[in-house]
Formats: C-alpha cells, sequence, structure tokens
C-alpha cells in the first residue's frame, strides 16, 4: 500500500483511503475506517434491500454489510481475491461496506479538491464532498457518513441509535 504525505510547507492534507467501484476511482476519510477485510460469506437477512448483502459476525459484533456497486447499479457485481470489505465506524456503529479493490492512502492538500459537478448519476453530488486531483488521477471524495446514514440506505436507524 502506498502512502503519500503532506508537503514539507507544513500545511496538513486531509488523507482519504482510496477504492474502485467499476471503472471509477473513489476516496473515503480515512478517519472513518476502522479495518480492511477480504470478502467472506456473509448471512442473508429476509426482506432486506438487494444492496445489503447480509450481516457478518465480526469478533462477537453483528454489522450489516452494503455492496456499494448494486447500490449505485454499476453492474453485476463479481467477488474475486481482490474484493474487500471496508469496515467503518459511522457515529459509534459498525458497518461494512464491500467494494471491487482498494489502492492506496492518498494525503490530499485543501486545493487538490475541486467541488463536484451534479451530473444526474446514480451517485447524487449531496453524499459528494467534491473530486480530489494527484496528478492524473481524480478521486471521488465520498462523504460517507451522510451516505450510510442517509434515509435510501436504510441503516439510518442502527447507524443513527444511540
Amino acid at each position: 500500500m502506498q502512502v503519500s504525505t503532506a508537503q514539507e510547507d507544513g500545511s496538513q492534507g486531509k488523507e482519504f483511503l482510496a477504492f474502485k467501484l467499476g471503472a471509477e476511482e473513489y476516496g473515503i476519510d480515512i478517519l472513518k475506517v476502522q479495518e480492511i477485510r477480504g470478502y467472506e460469506a456473509v448471512t442473508r437477512i429476509a426482506n432486506a434491500p438487494e444492496f445489503i448483502k447480509g450481516v457478518i459476525n465480526l469478533r462477537g459484533i453483528i454489522i450489516p454489510v452494503v455492496d456499494m456497486r448494486i447500490k449505485f447499479k454499476l453492474g453485476e457485481p463479481v467477488y474475486d481475491q481482490f474484493t474487500v470489505v471496508i469496515i467503518l465506524n459511522i457515529n459509534g456503529r459498525v458497518v461494512g461496506m464491500v467494494v471491487d479493490s482498494v489502492s492506496d492512502v492518498t494525503t490530499l492538500m485543501p486545493e487538490q479538491i475541486k467541488p463536484a459537478p451534479d451530473m444526474g448519476t446514480a451517485f447524487s453530488s449531496e453524499y459528494m464532498i467534491g473530486l480530489g486531483t494527484v496528478d492524473e488521477r481524480m478521486l471521488i471524495l465520498v462523504d460517507i457518513n451522510r451516505l450510510m446514514t442517509s434515509p435510501d440506505m436504510g441503516l439510518s436507524e442502527t447507524l443513527t441509535a444511540s
């Protein structure tokens, strides 16, 4: 895993975990990531939305697992050796997020983050912080708190409850 660091002038950047969904690369605040695990079979829950794959037992804690490829209608998901589950800690609650692969941790300076245009895509701009640019690379920066607690995820009661 490649980690880039803050500039020598002492200005502080923000670290993002970069991951892939289909052909696009996304980034989420590294401070929301608890751990990264290989994909394993989940226990399906009856009547759950299709994008909620089910639950896993993580060291005695039962956590919901969301497949972001299904949620954002990015084609038929394929589970292979690169598929990972990013374990997130959202408002003190733990949730898993299935993605195609994890790239690296990237530090972005404020000037490297541009506002996101509203393109009417499956991925609503209300869940985007902006677009992060590193050389020729572009990361779609996701407000993972807002996304995971949004009403259409159906997880809000478990993620916002105290």
